[in-house]
């Protein structure tokens, strides 16, 4: 057994499975993707790997594995699946992801086949393994596959304590050994045992004030969507292979962008932290239900039209329309007296927390600091937003 010295967990014990997958290069890759992609714009330390990230899931699920008492080749199918459970993303992690999903119609989770084309499956092999078993459980597939991805993930106890602790914000804070204790199968259900639900309350609080502080920040949604508009151009304007841009590290990324004349600009200002400024930023309730998460090639019609009307490059007009709030952790199942219910059911604190969630979501749309004006009127009658499009929006 060895260890790595983590700077969440301390020393993390590496057995001689992860051993050996630490040592593949789709795993390796992993240490040329950052955590928190664009966020590291707006708070400079945060500057963590999905490869770091990935060792701490696996600490968490070994520890979770022994408090439910699971062993044997069950637990290394599960301790496998947790450090790999990252190996599906594309570069920038989750902001290349509607980009992958549009053009391969693969989500990250899924991984079968990319799994069984890497050395990946020879090591699992070699420790009497099932490929597609641990592909299973990265999927939250199976009873165990709810540790890796659930609503009581170890992958979830793990980012938001990392991400906190590496942008030095206060809001992260979760018991992980109190939840990790507090886990039980019902019924093959994965829950939190009878008295836990201040324990489960504390990961909806902190996924919130994350949310609002970190996650959604409009520098980084900004950062992000440029960075979405610029890979759909280099996909649509050169022959690197969809399949090949999934498999890119951060930097490989960038420099596809800078070569590219079509997306060398949007290289320039990711590069230089030039980006684009707010010329709308709406609340949920001056939103049409039209704008709640519209699908990409009507984005792209709302972004022209837009640009069309102040007469400029379609490229300098970016639509940012995120889903209406969602809060998949408030079902979060737990004990109470005996029976297992959602935690929207039982706890208060949920209805807040949704309230919070709606009160700060917004409608973005940016343009280049010379173009807000003009871009924030035209966006403004074009979309049938009832919002201000200038004041308080940089």
């Amino acid at each position: 057994m060895r260890a790595i010295k983590d700077s969440v967990h301390g020393h993390v014990d590496v057995g001689d499975l992860a051993r050996d997958l630490l040592d593949t290069w789709p795993v390796q890759r992993l240490r040329h993707v950052k955590q928190l992609s664009t966020v590291r714009l707006v708070y400079p330390s945060a500057n963590h790997t999905r490869f770091e990230h990935s060792l701490g899931v696996y600490h968490l699920a070994r520890e979770a594995l022994d408090h439910l008492g699971v062993g044997g080749a069950r637990a290394e199918a599960v301790r496998a699946a947790a450090l790999l459970h990252d190996v599906g993303h594309g570069p920038y992690g989750h902001q290349t992801e509607p980009v992958i999903e549009r053009h391969l119609g693969t989500h990250h989770d899924e991984v079968h086949g990319l799994l069984e084309r890497t050395e990946v499956a020879d090591v699992l092999a070699d420790h009497g393994l099932d490929v597609a078993a641990v592909a299973d459980r990265i999927d939250g597939q199976g009873r165990l596959g709810q540790l890796v991805s659930g609503e009581l993930d170890v992958d979830r106890l793990d980012y938001l304590v990392r991400d906190a602790h590496h942008t030095g914000v206060p809001y992260g804070t979760v018991d992980q050994e109190r939840l990790l204790r507090a886990y039980r199968f019902r019924d093959g259900e994965l829950v939190l045992g009878e008295g836990n639900v201040p324990a489960a309350e504390s990961v909806l609080v902190a996924r919130a004030l994350m949310n609002v502080t970190v996650y959604r920040h409009h520098v980084s949604r900004i950062a992000g969507a440029t960075l979405e508009r610029a890979c759909e151009r280099l996909l649509a304007g050169t022959d690197l292979p969809a399949e090949r841009f999934a498999r890119l590290t951060d930097a490989e990324l960038l420099e596809h962008l800078r070569e590219y004349g079509g997306t060398a600009e949007a290289a320039r200002r990711l590069t230089e932290r030039d980006l684009h400024k707010r010329a709308v930023w709406a609340r949920l309730e001056s939103v049409p239900d039209r704008l709640l998460s519209p699908p990409a090639d009507r984005v792209r019609e709302y972004e022209r039209e837009v640009a069309d009307r102040v007469g400029v490059d379609p490229a300098d007009v970016i639509l940012d329309a995120p889903e209406g709030f969602s809060m998949p952790e408030s079902s979060t199942p737990v004990v109470v007296d005996g029976e297992v219910v959602r935690l929207e059911d039982h706890s208060p604190l949920v209805e807040g927390l949704e309230a919070m969630g709606r009160v700060q979501w917004r409608l973005g749309v940016y343009a280049p600091e010379e173009h807000v004006p003009a871009v924030g009127r035209a966006a403004v009658s074009v979309l049938g937003i009832d919002a201000d499009p200038v004041a308080g929006t940089r």
